[in-house]
Parts: structure tokens; sequence; C-alpha cells
């Protein structure tokens, strides 16, 4: 077991060890995870935080695999964080670390790991983005974030990652649900995968039209790329588009807004959690608290009208 100073210490002289074990100390929501995220904060915000989320079964594993070596061509350091479904046993990922991407793990400028949605609708766990912190203290340039490809209540990652890559495919629906779906709201980029199957061009179109369909003012026009990624046709073109996106959202002052926004939305998360849980401590020592779940049970009373009234009760009870 790594000491609080052996974490912080490790994790800023690039030692992998200690990058996993803290991690796992997140996902596990250790109290000294949390203590470590503290000390390591002010080490990070320089990394660039890239999202790529879709539908299942378009590509977005290998987009990343293929990425990868057009960024290392760069000089670019590297960490991916892999969302995957939860076990309902252990809450751990199901996939594990991706198998495709282990070619690159012999590279030391390229750290993958795998993390579970835990249950969590959008796609994403606050312990994502607690680990993208930790990843960016230990120093990567580039730092990707593959979403569990959940559908269009998928639309987290834009808490997440300042360049949002939405990848779809053809012959994955019809154009109304195209235009509907949230999830094509977020993207700055779009990708069409697997261009050697048969209606690529014509949903390069659809999106296209979706985008001057949009009657929200836009100072970036998401790209459109057709990509194979099986082969890497496309992905340098991409990575292009990625590196526009970064200096665009620099030069416009919309990086410091995300960040911003990044940062009041963790407070307030946080802030939520912690009093939601210091509640239910002090609620759950009141005797009032199990004769109220009675009465729920009993359907007596109803659970929206109790919290309200146990809430007002506690702030009465408590406040100074």
């Amino acid at each position: 077991m790594l000491s609080e100073s052996e974490l912080i210490d490790g994790v800023l002289k690039g030692n992998r060890r200690a990058l996993a074990r803290l991690i796992t100390l997140i996902e596990d929501e250790d109290l000294l995870a949390s203590k470590v995220l503290a000390k390591l904060y002010k080490h990070t915000g320089k990394a660039h935080i890239i999202g790529i989320t879709g539908p299942p079964g378009s590509g977005k594993s290998t987009i990343v695999t293929k990425l990868i070596p057009e960024l290392r061509k760069k000089q670019k350091t590297i960490g991916i964080v892999c969302v995957d479904p939860s076990s309902p046993f252990s809450g751990g990922a199901l996939l594990g670390d991706r198998i495709r991407m282990q070619e690159h793990t012999l590279d030391e400028a390229v750290y993958v790991r795998s993390m579970g949605t835990r249950g969590h609708l959008g796609g994403l766990a606050r312990s994502t983005s607690d680990a993208v912190r930790a990843i960016d203290a230990f120093g990567k340039d580039v730092i990707i974030v593959e979403t569990v490809g959940a559908g269009q209540a998928e639309v987290e990652i834009i808490e997440i990652a300042q360049t949002v890559i939405v990848t779809d495919v053809p012959g994955s629906g019809d154009d109304i649900q195209a235009i509907k779906a949230g999830i094509m709201e977020i993207a700055d980029i779009f990708v069409v995968n697997k261009s050697d199957l048969p209606g690529a061009d014509n949903k390069v179109m659809e999106i296209n039209a979706m985008l001057e369909l949009d009657s929200r003012q836009r100072d970036w026009t998401p790209p459109v790329i057709l990509t194979d990624a099986r082969s890497g046709d496309g992905i340098p073109e991409l990575v292009e588009k990625i590196e526009q996106h970064i200096e665009f959202l620099k030069k416009s002052g919309l990086l410091n807004q995300k960040d911003l926004k990044r940062s009041r939305d963790e407070l307030e998360d946080l802030m939520r959690d912690k009093l939601t849980r210091k509640l239910l401590e002090k609620l759950r020592d009141e005797p009032e608290y199990d004769n109220a779940i009675a009465k729920i049970a009993k359907r007596n009373e109803d659970p929206y009208t109790v919290a309200e009234r146990l809430i007002a009760e506690f702030l009465v009870k408590y406040r100074e």
C-alpha cells in the first residue's frame, strides 16, 4: 500500500504503478484519493481532453487505437480512459483494457485505463473526471476519454472534454432520429466511420444537412470526416481537425470558458455529494427517519413530501 506522499510523488514523477493505484482508489471512492487529488490539483490543467462518443459498433475503440500513432508522430504523450459497462457484481469494467490497444502499452508515452460506468445513466461516473485529473497531473499532453456507447443519453462527455468527437456509421438509423438525438448536438467533430460500407457518402450529406438546419449561432462549424479506422484512412485528417479545434478554442477564449464551466460543475457536484452524504448520516440517526420509511412503505405518506419535510426539519434543527 502506497502512502499519500508516495502516491503524490509517484504520479508527479511518472510512476505508472502510483497512477494505477490512485485510479483504483478513485474508483473505490477511498478518502485517500481525495486527499491526493487535492495536492495534485495545482499540477493539472495542461492536457487537452478529447472525448469520443457515439453508438455501439461505430468503431470508437479502433479510431482511438489509430489516433495513438498519429499523435505520437507529433511527439504527444497520451492518456486513454476507456469507459466500459460495469460488472453488476464487482462494479468494475467488464471489458478490461481494450485488447486492440495493448500494442501501444509498451510505449511509456501511452497510458491506457479502463473504468466502469457503475450504473451511471449518462455513461460517465464522477470517478472518470477524477481519473482524467490524475492522468493530467501525471503529465500527459493529450487525454482521450472513450465512452461506453450507450446512445442518446451519453452527452455527459461534454462536461469533461474540451473537444468532443461523435462517431457514426452508414445505415445506423433514419434521418429524423439523428436530428432528434441529443448526442448529435454536442459534437465539435463528426466522424463517419467504416467508409467502405454502402451509404457512407450519404451519411456525410445527412449530417451536413442537419448542421445547416441548426438555427444556433456557431463560431465553429463541426467538420464531418470520413474514415476507415481499420485501414487508417482519414485518421491524419481527423488529427488535423482536432488541432484546428484546439487552436480555435484558444484564440476565441472558449477554452477558458470551458475550464470555468468545468470548475463550477465539479465544485457543485462535489458539494452536492458531500452535503447529501452528511445529510443522510444525520437523518439516519433520527427515529423519525425509520418511521417515515415505514409510512412510505404502507402508502400512508409519499416519498416526495417526506423528503421535503425531513430536509426542512434538518435545516431548522442544525442551522447555527
